[in-house]
């Protein structure tokens, strides 16, 4: 008893420290050169012959000249340009530019969303004051939300891919996958349904957990189902308990609940999970995976 309530208490001063920033998520390189960060991008509106670092010959445009008549021909009538999407957040402070594709934002907030991207092999562009800082190529996939994070003095930080369903743009719930990598918990709360965001909701879990359960009475197969399923989606603690609850056997619980531990998205909660485990030396172990996962 007295083990348990010291893993307890390791567990809990544990969730007290948030992620550090720039270690969660895939670290992309920089493939800018030196010579080109030392250059300046040019302002649009000034007149020189400098060279200009941009994108903007990603996607050839139509020329037309203004001494030929206009058709219907020459408008573009809901052309599709792509179904992809990329969201980059630079949380530090600083007047930013981003050009992804064709595409180029500048704005004070930090988050820049980028709609009808065309998938494949895109490239991305950060400037700082007009200064090159960082630049790579993106693997974009169809139907597919790229969600990213950038430190100025880290680099370029791949958060995941998330799919995009029926053309539905949910802006504010997907400031939520910028910050539950850090345990930033001021995301909002939406009722019963669970976290908003990429978190099942009480009725679609419950169609889940059904779906587990009958996929076999071998941990194996059920943790097929549960693997498969968290490519895509985040969990709360207590589903990630129920999931635990369907297996077995202690050591397919501790491999399943390491995945579930990287999909959670209120870590400070996932104590309940140590419940599901018949075994004090899996909760030891589940407490060092955590302890260095930090």
């Amino acid at each position: 008893m007295k083990t348990i309530s010291t893993i307890g208490v390791l567990f809990l001063s544990l969730s007290t420290f948030a992620q550090e920033a720039g270690k969660t998520g895939e670290l992309l390189r920089n493939d800018a050169k030196s010579t080109e960060m030392q250059t300046p991008r040019n302002n649009t509106s000034a007149k020189t012959n400098d060279k200009v670092l941009d994108n903007s010959k990603y996607r050839n445009p139509t020329k037309t000249t203004n001494s030929q008549p206009i058709s219907n021909n020459d408008y573009r009538w809901n052309y599709n340009y792509g179904n992809s999407e990329v969201f980059l957040r630079i949380p530090q402070n600083g007047n930013y530019t981003v050009e992804v594709g064709d595409q180029m934002m500048s704005n004070s907030t930090g988050k820049f969303r980028f709609f009808d991207v065309q998938f494949g092999t895109v490239p991305i562009a950060i400037y700082e004051n007009n200064f090159l800082i960082y630049r790579t190529n993106l693997r974009l996939q169809t139907y597919t939300r790229l969600v990213l994070d950038f430190f100025p003095n880290k680099g370029l930080y791949l958060l995941g891919n998330y799919p995009v369903e029926n053309n539905l743009y949910g802006i504010t719930e997907w400031d939520d996958i910028w910050n539950n990598p850090y345990e930033n918990q001021n995301g909002y709360w939406n009722g019963n349904s669970g976290y908003s965001g990429n978190v099942m909701n009480n009725q679609d879990f419950s169609s889940f957990i059904s779906s587990v359960k009958r996929s076999g009475s071998f941990d194996k197969d059920k943790m097929s189902v549960i693997k498969m399923t968290a490519r895509n989606a985040n969990f709360t603690s207590q589903q990630s308990y129920s999931l635990l609850k369907t297996m077995d056997f202690d050591d397919n619980k501790l491999e399943v609940a390491k995945l579930l531990y990287t999909r959670c998205v209120d870590r400070q909660n996932f104590y309940l999970v140590f419940e599901a485990f018949d075994f004090t030396a899996s909760k030891i172990k589940l407490t060092d995976f955590i302890s260095k996962y930090r």
